[in-house]
């Protein structure tokens, strides 16, 4: 009878073990105590309407229709230096002095063309007169005053050669004038107003005409920005968009999309896109690395909800409380896209209908840890 005792209990342990079920992944999910569902409210998540922020990355470059490289007109050496980085300079302003060989040649070849010029042209004068007179042939008459049309032509080339090295309006005509003039030697000029960003030249270094850039010239008033935009996101930006620029000190500045570039960065994924963006006191500086939200305007319809719904995990990750039918919560992670003003846009991970947590998700939160 014993014998009997012991096997039916070891039947009925073997019995229970065998009745045993593999055990299932559990759904992460949340009771709450009555006191604490005061302070959670739920919404509703619908399919919006909206326009996108695309946030990157960027850095400030000059304006190129705004900026120039100064080359040399004339070859020679550096005699003075009249600007240096910083200086604020007018269009047709000098920037240094080169001494050039060929500059006093070029004033001896134009006081010798004015000369020649005034004397043929006085020639031709006269003629008219004794051909009025019946004094000289008509073609005496047509060759003289083709030799003035010559001469005055010869004279402006040598007035287009002074001008190409630098010399001002007044000192050509002082030159026409017979007056003394000062050789100075060649001038390079600013092309445009603006400030002198780089200064390639030195004392006594000798530059080739055309050749060797000398300043680079911008005008800071406005300056580009090179925003990477990845191409997810490409869709949305279009030319013409608005943008904020944002410093590392957090000032911002408002630009334009003006260009998209056509070409897809095979390391980054990204496409240049250029922002064009007014610069008041010259905050933005070259090669300064800003933060860029581009404001779309092409229209664009998914899943916002509030920002105050996203909440990050131990992993700083992000995820949201989904309330369920029987009054628990359940934690479930998403994909995070733009942002729209105080709304956040989900890429993944909700579907429209569901009911979520908008406030009081910490008291959520906390409750997992109790």
């Amino acid at each position: 009878m014993k014998i009997f005792n012991c096997c039916a209990a070891a039947l009925i342990v073997l019995t229970a073990i065998g009745c045993e079920k593999t055990p299932v992944e559990k759904t992460e999910t949340t009771s709450t105590r009555p006191n604490a569902m005061r302070n959670v409210r739920t919404e509703v998540v619908t399919l919006q309407s909206f326009r996108k922020t695309i946030a990157a990355t960027g850095t400030v470059a000059f304006n190129q229709n705004r900026s120039t490289q100064v080359l040399s007109p004339i070859s020679g050496p550096v005699a003075r230096i009249l600007a240096n980085i910083g200086s604020r300079v007018s269009r047709g302003e000098a920037l240094a002095v080169v001494a050039s060989p060929d500059f006093a040649a070029d004033i001896s070849a134009l006081r010798k063309a004015e000369a020649t010029a005034k004397n043929a042209r006085r020639i031709a004068t006269l003629d008219e007169q004794l051909f009025k007179n019946d004094a000289i042939a008509r073609r005496d008459l047509e060759q003289a005053q083709t030799d003035a049309i010559n001469a005055e032509s010869d004279r402006e080339a040598a007035v287009q050669q002074l001008r190409a090295l630098g010399v001002d309006n007044k000192t050509i005509d002082d030159i026409e004038q017979n007056k003394p003039v000062e050789n100075l030697g060649g001038v390079i000029r600013s092309p445009i107003s603006g400030t002198v960003v780089e200064r390639l030249v030195s004392p006594g270094q000798l530059l080739q005409a055309a050749t060797t850039p000398a300043f680079t010239v911008a005008d800071l008033s406005s300056v580009w920005v090179m925003a990477n935009v990845f191409e997810a996101d490409l869709p949305s930006v279009r030319v013409g968009d608005t943008a904020d620029v944002i410093t590392g000190s957090g000032q911002t500045l408002q630009g334009r999309v003006d260009y998209i570039a056509a070409l897809v960065d095979p390391n980054t994924r990204a496409v240049s896109v250029r922002l064009d963006v007014p610069n008041p006191g010259e905050v933005l500086k070259r090669d300064l690395y800003v933060r860029v939200q581009i404001h779309s305007q092409a229209p664009a319809n998914g899943i916002l909800i509030p920002v105050s719904a996203v909440l990050r995990d131990d992993e700083n990750l992000p995820f949201v409380f989904v309330a369920k039918p029987d009054g628990t919560f359940e934690r479930r992670r998403v994909d995070l896209a733009s942002r729209v003003g105080d709304k956040q846009e989900i890429r993944s991970g909700l579907a429209a209908g569901e009911s979520i947590v908008v406030e009081g998700g910490l008291f959520l939160q906390s409750e997992e840890h109790s």
